[in-house]
């Protein structure tokens, strides 16, 4: 069962679960899993970030997801982007904290992605950026989503994207993905939807086929 965390941030308690690997398995890293933008339901229970984040304990990885702020029963209100940024480096903070020595790594679907990619680049204790459907597209949110960070990284990018994503479609993540310093990984899910409806399960499959075998 997930552990319930006393996770805080900026703008106060952060609701958050930590998924950890059996006993019998070392902790590989520890993960930090963004959900999809607060406005349109997005929460540390969506589909996908669940799916993802079992994966990634399936391969001996701790994981921590957690609802931004004025999400569920996290403290705060939505602050476009700037403030979940806030949330997410208070969880770096916590899982860098209660696993030192072990590597940190940055994930996140869609909004939780443009999150996790650009203030896992930008701090120097992520070692791994994963962003699933990242919206480098599209500003469906009346956001405008950048990734100057992202673009200028060179620590490892795994990256999953559905071939239907009608919020961020196929051909933009390609140019995206060119854009991209080496290391990176892509991996498309066929037929998939922004949301990956009837596919999040691909998703972890997934995750765990790029990261089961990966070593730093």
């Amino acid at each position: 069962m997930p552990i319930i965390t006393d996770l805080v941030g900026p703008a106060g308690r952060l609701e958050a679960l930590l998924d950890e690997p059996s006993s019998e398995t070392p902790v590989r890293a520890a993960v930090v899993f963004a959900h999809p933008h607060p406005q349109y339901g997005g929460t540390m229970h969506t589909k996908t970030v669940y799916q993802g984040a079992k994966a990634l304990t399936r391969v001996g990885c701790t994981v921590l997801r957690f609802n931004f702020r004025g999400v569920g029963a996290s403290e705060g209100q939505f602050d476009r982007g700037e403030g979940e940024m806030d949330d997410f480096r208070a969880a770096l903070d916590y899982m860098s904290a209660r696993y030192p020595g072990v590597s940190l790594w940055a994930a996140g679907f869609s909004f939780g992605a443009w999150v996790a990619l650009e203030t896992g680049a930008a701090d120097d204790r992520v070692s791994v950026l994963i962003g699933i459907a990242p919206p480098v597209v599209t500003s469906v949110s009346g956001m405008n989503y950048t990734f100057p960070n992202t673009l200028a990284s060179s620590k490892p990018k795994f990256l999953i994207q559905g071939e239907a994503d009608e919020v961020c479609p196929l051909e933009g993540m390609w140019r995206f993905y060119g854009q991209l310093p080496e290391p990176k990984e892509l991996v498309v899910i066929d037929a998939a939807d922004h949301l990956f409806e009837g596919k999040t399960a691909e998703v972890g499959e997934a995750l765990e086929d790029l990261l089961g075998d990966f070593t730093a």
